[in-house]
Parts: structure tokens; C-alpha cells; sequence
């Protein structure tokens, strides 16, 4: 229980971070990087891989890149939901997706 706490603690300080060094994302506060953070868990969880599932043809006629337009599709169904975090265009969610993405990965290494 302690490590879920970790990783969406970590998680919603970079999703406080990465507005500063992207252009196209804001968030309002810490309480909203912490929403962004959790909806961001819970879509990466549930909706994510039904989407890979029935998206699978055009994904492998993409060579795999159109999981990259799931991942911004998702950043944007975050950003419909939760007020205080906006996001513009296409390559900043796809940077904030890669950059939660592997913030993830690497606080679940340590919190197992």
C-alpha cells in the first residue's frame, strides 16, 4: 500500500515538473497533478490495454506507432476530465505521456 502512495506521490511532483520544461502543458496546482496522476494510473490500467486490444491491426500496420496517438488520446481524455490541467497540440502530451511513462517504470523498480 505504501509503495502506491510513493509512486503517485513521485508521479503527480513530475507531473508538476514537466509544465516547466514543456511548452503546451499547465497545471494549476498539486492537487490537480496529483488527479492527473491517478486518472493517468487508472486509464493506463483499464482503458489502455482495450484500446491496444481492438486497436491491434492499424498498430501493426503503423509498425507500432500509432500507440503513440493512444498514449495522447489518453492525456487528453485525462485533460477533459480534470479541471486545472490543459494541454495543447500533439507533441506536448506525447512528451508527458513518454515522461510519466518512464517515471513510472523506474519508481516501480524500487517500490516492488
Amino acid at each position: 500500500m505504501i509503495g502506491f502512495v510513493i509512486r503517485y506521490v513521485v508521479i503527480a511532483v513530475v507531473v508538476m515538473l514537466i509544465p516547466k520544461y514543456v511548452k503546451g502543458i499547465t497545471v494549476d496546482g498539486y492537487l490537480v497533478a496529483l488527479y492527473v496522476a491517478l486518472a493517468m494510473g487508472f486509464l493506463n490500467s483499464f482503458v489502455k490495454p482495450i484500446l491496444k486490444i481492438i486497436s491491434f491491426p492499424i498498430t501493426f500496420l503503423t509498425l507500432g506507432l500509432f500507440s503513440l496517438v493512444i498514449n495522447v488520446g489518453l492525456v487528453y481524455l485525462v485533460e477533459a476530465y480534470i479541471d486545472g490541467f490543459h494541454v495543447n497540440g500533439f507533441v506536448a502530451p506525447l512528451i508527458f505521456s513518454f515522461i510519466v511513462g518512464m517515471t513510472n517504470s523506474l519508481v516501480g523498480m524500487f517500490t516492488k
